[in-house]
């Protein structure tokens, strides 16, 4: 199989008008983006950024994260994931702590003083990447490369995560862990790389922000493929049912909460009649959910499993498999993809008998430690006699929220920081829509004056990302703790229940 670095040096043979990323109703054509590539990489390569060197990216959906995409992978760098999602001083942290060579942002971000100055403080070179232009912002005419990582592997990515391995990290995904998932996805749907013109062919849609695995996935894996990107700054159902309409897609993601709100929208179904199906993830799907949808749209949801630390999906259904097995396998993810092993196992290591729920191992390619090495994630599951995968929850507290990882740490932390609060605990409360939402339970300093839920929602705004603010805030006299003075999850719950009663009473 061609290797994605070499995928995308084909995209250079494609016709300077052939359409390449959709945004806002507006196609930019490979020429156009071709020159804002080739001028990042000769930015990059004047200041001594060669195969290898480590550039952070702020990716957000537009054009030219793509062409820093292809600028970056294309010679071997590697791609230092930031998002611009994150509050201010949240991404200026992330990109000093992950300390990449070089930063490509927008002018907007630079324009930022505590930005700007942060990166030049760490010493790090930036560049103003919008339109066709990319202006020095940072750093002197050379990069400082420093003591150089000695990797195991050459790495593509470096993503930071919440995982479903352990706690927030940042996941170096290798070139081989990407190509490896670029194989299982084709070995799982039986569809290998085309021989056509590039940049022809079949449309992908991107609706999932680019900074996490789905989105950043769908990219790559269209450039591999030299597929035109059709590309929603931001997920809409207005968006996502006119490109599908637009252009006769077959077949479409949606994760859970987008295809809540698809239902509820009441879209037509001639509008969507394209489709042979959905794909579906990055958190809990309900069976009754996807079954609503494909009754509605007489389409099949192929649910996916995966993370970030496997470079995407290791696990899912086929049109075929659920023609077979839907009925009966009603509310499993799927089947392990090609070349993909799982187990489960118990707190001590001991494997589990099939159909017994434990912590789910994964041994892979994409594992990224070889495929003789088990890998425990933080999901508990089970596998069935047919080798599907059922996941039964989680061993950690991580929230997943529309398919966005919270850490209840992190906003307890920006709760704490409130003069009135003394402490803080919150947890995740089960919802249709976006699988689950942070809820947060308050105690307050002794004497200190009441403040509203508003009042701590806006405060916690400014530190938190949108998908990591609780959705509702309880004060209590005393959170409840056990005798090791933790808080008691347990009796919390059911404080909290107690409150919303008296609520509902009043």
């Amino acid at each position: 199989m061609t290797g994605i670095r070499e995928a995308l040096g084909l995209l250079w043979s494609a016709s300077d008008d052939a359409k390449l990323v959709q945004q806002d109703a507006a196609w930019h054509t490979w020429s156009g983006v071709r020159a804002l590539v080739e001028k990042v990489d000769i930015e990059l390569g004047r200041v001594g950024c060669g195969e290898g060197s480590r550039v952070g990216v702020v990716l957000g959906n537009r054009m030219e994260s793509v062409a820093a995409l292809i600028a970056v992978l294309g010679k071997g760098r590697t791609i230092i994931t930031l998002n611009p999602m994150q509050p201010l001083p949240r991404v200026t942290a992330d990109a000093v702590a992950a300390l990449p060579q070089v930063v490509l942002a927008p002018q907007s971000l630079w324009d930022e003083e505590e930005f700007a100055s942060a990166l030049a403080s760490a010493g790090v070179l930036g560049f103003a990447v919008d339109g066709v232009e990319v202006v020095q912002r940072t750093g002197g005419p050379e990069v400082e490369l420093g003591a150089a990582e000695h990797d195991r592997e050459p790495v593509a990515v470096e993503m930071f995560t919440s995982g479903t391995t352990g706690p927030p990290k940042r996941i170096k995904l290798t070139w081989r862990q990407l190509e490896a998932a670029l194989a299982a996805v084709h070995g799982h749907t039986g569809k290998g790389l085309e021989r056509r013109e590039p940049l022809t062919g079949r449309v992908a849609l991107v609706s999932l922000p680019i900074v996490h695995i789905g989105g950043l996935w769908g990219v790559i894996q269209a450039l591999a493929e030299a597929r035109p990107i059709v590309m929603l700054p931001r997920f809409t159902v207005e968006g996502w049912v006119t490109a599908v309409s637009e252009h006769r897609l077959g077949l479409a993601g949606l994760p859970p909460a987008a295809m809540r709100s698809v239902l509820d929208a009441g879209v037509p179904a001639e509008k969507l009649a394209s489709l042979r199906a959905i794909t579906t993830g990055t958190t809990f799907v309900s069976p009754d959910l996807a079954d609503e949808f494909s009754s509605r749209y007489d389409v099949p949801v192929l649910i996916m499993y995966g993370a970030t630390e496997f470079g995407g999906a290791i696990a899912g259904w086929t049109k075929p498999l659920h023609r077979e097995w839907w009925k009966r396998k009603r509310g499993s993810v799927g089947r392990p993809f090609p070349g993909v092993r799982m187990r489960t196992v118990d707190e001590h290591g001991t494997v589990l008998p099939v159909g017994t729920t434990g912590r789910l191992e994964v041994c892979s390619s994409q594992t990224g430690t070889g495929t003789d090495q088990w890998v425990r994630t933080s999901d508990l599951a089970h596998l069935d006699d047919d080798g599907f995968l059922y996941i039964d929850g989680r061993a950690d507290d991580a929230i997943v929220r529309g398919g966005f990882k919270v850490q209840p740490e992190t906003v307890c932390d920006a709760l704490r920081a409130h003069d009135s609060v003394l402490d803080a605990s919150v947890f995740g409360r089960a919802d249709e829509r976006l699988g689950q939402v942070p809820i947060a339970v308050i105690e307050l300093v002794e004497g200190a004056a009441p403040v509203d839920e508003a009042e701590l929602k806006e405060f916690v705004r400014k530190q938190l990302t949108a998908y990591e603010v609780p959705v509702a805030v309880y004060v209590v006299d005393e959170l409840p703790r056990s005798v090791s003075l933790k808080v008691d999850r347990r009796r919390l719950l059911e404080l909290v229940a107690e409150v919303e009663a008296e609520a509902e009473s009043a």
